[in-house]
């Protein structure tokens, strides 16, 4: 079962997930003040600021081509106006470790942390600060551009405006609809601008969004007019969550899209569901529900026409060899789409190690590779072996 000959495969960190101690960002405000969801406070992460050559090393020997993490604004630009070279720097020499190392470096430029300083702007919600990331994404072109191979503009940015301006549980933690709404139109007039500084140069960088997913199915019971309002329900969800990104990526000069899956979403006649009895779920709560990658790759791939990256996918447990089979069906299933003619061009795999998972902590592992909570040191799980000899094959036994 082989895979399209260059297919990319790798795995996917995010600068706040595993850096350690980006104390000037809207998240790490966000862990420390009172009355928030959060578990526990980030804190030194992973530490991988410090140990990302060691980290690269054991990626490449793992047997993955592709190397996914962010670099963070609220480093690069830590006061409005202020641009640390020595930080952009930094991140030169990752992606210097990256190139050393035989991996194709894939960078996203937002991940769900800003600066604290565009925060109290009014961050996200606000038209006029989108000019300010615009500028962000120039700067790190104009430094970084000619080592990037893939660039993301903005990580899910479906999640930030969902979770953080209409269910309050993300920073700058709303409960507004219509914050929401802005929110959303912003993050796409900001991919629109990270896109023309990516094409702007130097380098030949290929761009895209990445978009979180879900494979959203109405419930059917065969009751006729609740099956009508649960359908209904679940194209507004699928409208808000997907559609207006889906039809914006269409119509740009990107290059390619970014699909971002984990799980199924059921809507009833009364919203949303939670999981179905008897289906496993996960240390997230999702179902394990791997066949929804191929529904979503295929919903996205009707609508952008352009090539398809699975930029994260993967499974938070304990169980190991759980994470093996949620990943070997997820993939079964997207071969099966790409032998149906949809251009599919990389898996990468969420995450290349235990990080620290936002509102939830450290509590959920999602990595090939455990970290050691006390001396962070670095061991390669059983799935890391077993996707090693995926990535070095090309595809499923």
């Amino acid at each position: 079962m082989r895979f399209p000959d260059g297919f990319l495969w790798g795995s996917a960190t995010a600068a706040h997930q595993i850096e350690g101690n980006n104390w000037n960002s809207d998240w790490w405000a966000w862990e420390h003040a009172p009355d928030t969801p959060c578990a526990e406070p980030s804190g030194d992460a992973c530490d991988f600021y410090h140990r990302y050559r060691d980290d690269l090393a054991l990626v490449a020997r793992l047997g993955q081509r592709v190397f996914r993490f962010s670099v963070e604004w609220a480093r690069i630009e830590p006061e409005e106006g202020e641009f640390s070279r020595a930080e952009m720097e930094h991140y030169r020499r990752v992606l210097g470790a990256c190139h050393d190392n035989g991996l194709i470096p894939m960078v996203t430029l937002h991940h769900f942390t800003s600066p604290r300083w565009f925060a109290a702007r009014g961050g996200w919600e606000e038209k006029r600060n989108v000019p300010l990331f615009g500028r962000y994404a120039e700067r790190v072109m104009h430094h970084l551009g000619d080592l990037i191979s893939y660039v993301c503009t903005i990580n899910e940015p479906n999640i930030v405006a969902s979770i953080g301006f209409e269910s309050g549980r993300f920073p700058p933690g709303k409960r507004d609809q219509k914050a929401r709404a802005r929110a959303d139109a912003n993050f796409i007039a900001a991919h629109a601008l990270a896109v023309d500084a990516v094409k702007s140069g130097p380098g030949s960088s290929q761009v895209g969004l990445t978009l979180a997913m879900a494979d959203i199915q109405p419930v059917v019971t065969g009751d006729a007019a609740a099956d009508r309002r649960a359908r209904t329900r679940a194209d507004a969800i699928r409208e808000r969550m997907h559609g207006q990104y889906l039809r914006a990526v269409a119509g740009d000069a990107s290059d390619f899209f970014g699909v971002q899956t984990y799980t199924r979403t059921r809507i009833g006649p009364d919203g949303p569901r939670g999981p179905e009895a008897g289906v496993e779920t996960t240390e997230m709560g999702y179902e394990f529900w791997p066949q929804a990658l191929e529904a979503t790759v295929r919903e996205a791939a009707a609508t952008v026409h352009k090539p398809i990256i699975v930029t994260e996918n993967g499974i938070g447990t304990h169980d190991d060899a759980r994470r093996i089979a949620y990943t070997e069906a997820a993939l079964r299933g997207l071969h099966a789409a790409i032998a149906d003619g949809i251009d599919v061009r990389g898996y990468i795999h969420w995450s290349t190690m235990d990080n620290f998972e936002w509102a939830y902590g450290y509590r959920p592992t999602f990595g090939l590779i455990a970290v050691d909570r006390q001396t962070f040191a670095r061991r390669p799980k059983p799935s890391a072996e077993w996707f090693g000899a995926v990535c070095r094959r090309n595809g499923l036994e």
